[in-house]
């Protein structure tokens, strides 16, 4: 038997398989149950989020044996053969090369006849979009009013270029990119099964760089096995795909909260040797801080924060010592940055000088504390000086204790003094 890529043999066959799309495969099975299917769907979302498989398995459901049923039989014949892309009545068609008024003709035509096998002929059109605007008009009366028999099932990832008078016919779901912590779960049971020892670290890498994609996380992990075979690490993660290990992006983070620039220097040049993708540091960077952003204002929850537990411990940390206002500026800076070296002939040096500026943001003070900071130290100095009259009424003398000779001996006051570039001046008594 021939080899078959990974991201074809762990391709879900029924909708309890789909990771992800709770909200999708809820109503679709909701719909089956209650006699409710309409005739046409859209699916829409990013690559590899899977919106074939779904079209797929709904075929499955409204074509099995004994359907329509949510709870099919994968290994029912009628299944197979859909599964295969062999069944008769479950028409698999590509937008980008069957985009014309003569295709859509031949589909009109076509769709007046019985279905063979199953109870229903379902068009499946991939990349909806490309379809021309002509192709579109042609499908249109087809579309509002089908033959009872007939259902549509459209997939696309860019929804903004199909008519509205198509969209109104159609029921659409939206599907999201797969969260970091499902990919890694879906791909560490596919390696149990497959007999393959893989590092959590290396799961993360894989998932960190799919962008949301489970084809894509699939798809990078066969490519690891040709390369490395059944003994994974992080490392090999990250050399074949020019990636960076989540603990350098926390030494950066670390280098930027502290201002150590020298730090910031050194670790952009390593990255820079081992011929890393700077554009991705930046991007991943954002998302750091935009996770420390979100323990800043939530506090203790955790909130929208795809991580695995130890990284939420170091962004629970990180934001402890640090003003959210602060964190805003940082990720201004970084944005700013990352628009700048998308056409910039050396990313290095408009990395660097875009990391010192954000050392400079996390060092200066905002307004808000610098006004916090000047409102307490009129507190300490007015009971202070409360103190020392009391002293000098009760005792004669001034406690050395109670003096304001060190009270602007404070780091914050150095603070401030940094931040408008001035010197203060101190006066004895």
């Amino acid at each position: 038997m021939s080899y078959q890529v990974l991201a074809r043999k762990w391709r879900p066959q029924t909708f309890s398989e789909v990771i992800g799309q709770d909200h999708v495969i809820q109503t679709l099975s909701n719909a089956i149950e209650s006699n409710r299917v309409a005739h046409a769907y859209l699916f829409v979302g990013p690559r590899g989020t899977g919106k074939t498989t779904l079209a797929r398995i709904m075929a499955k459901a409204l074509n099995c044996s004994d359907g329509p049923r949510k709870n099919f039989n994968p290994l029912d014949e009628n299944c197979i053969e859909i599964a295969e892309g062999r069944s008769i009545d479950v028409i698999e068609i590509d937008g980008a090369s069957n985009n014309g008024v003569d295709q859509v003709r031949d589909l009109r035509e076509s769709a007046k006849y019985a279905p063979t096998n199953g109870k229903f002929k379902i068009y499946i059109i991939d990349e909806v979009h490309m379809l021309s605007t002509a192709a579109f008009n042609a499908l249109l009366k087809t579309l509002e009013e089908p033959p009872a028999h007939v259902k549509f099932i459209f997939a696309t990832t860019d929804v903004h270029k199909v008519l509205p008078t198509i969209l109104s016919r159609c029921q659409r779901f939206d599907l999201r990119k797969i969260s970091i912590n499902d990919i890694v779960k879906n791909l560490k049971q596919g390696c149990i099964r497959e007999k393959i020892k893989i590092s959590d670290d290396a799961l993360y890498a894989i998932a960190r760089g799919a962008d949301g994609g489970l084809r894509d996380a699939v798809s990078a992990l066969d490519q690891l096995i040709s390369f490395k075979g059944k003994n994974i690490d992080e490392d090999d993660v990250l050399s074949i795909f020019g990636l960076v290990s989540k603990q350098i992006i926390e030494y950066l983070t670390e280098a930027i909260l502290k201002s150590d620039i020298t730090k910031i220097i050194e670790i952009v040049n390593d990255l820079d040797n081992s011929g890393k993708d700077l554009q991705r540091v930046t991007v991943e960077l954002i998302e750091n801080f935009r996770n420390i952003l979100i323990f800043c204002y939530s506090k203790e929850k955790n909130i929208n924060i795809d991580a695995s537990e130890s990284q939420l411990l170091i962004f629970k940390k990180q934001a402890s010592n640090i003003d959210g206002s602060r964190i805003l500026q940082i990720i201004d800076c970084l944005i700013d940055t990352d628009s700048r070296m998308r056409f910039a002939l050396s990313k290095k040096t408009f990395l660097e000088t875009g990391l010192i500026k954000c050392s400079r943001v996390a060092e200066t003070m905002t307004i808000n504390e610098i006004i916090k900071e000047l409102s307490e130290l009129k507190k300490r100095d007015i009971k202070i000086k409360s103190d020392e009259n009391v002293n000098l009424k009760n005792n004669g003398e001034v406690s050395k204790n109670s003096s304001t000779k060190d009270l602007y001996n404070r780091p914050s006051i150095e603070k401030i003094v940094k931040t408008f570039d001035s010197k203060i001046t101190k006066k004895e008594n």
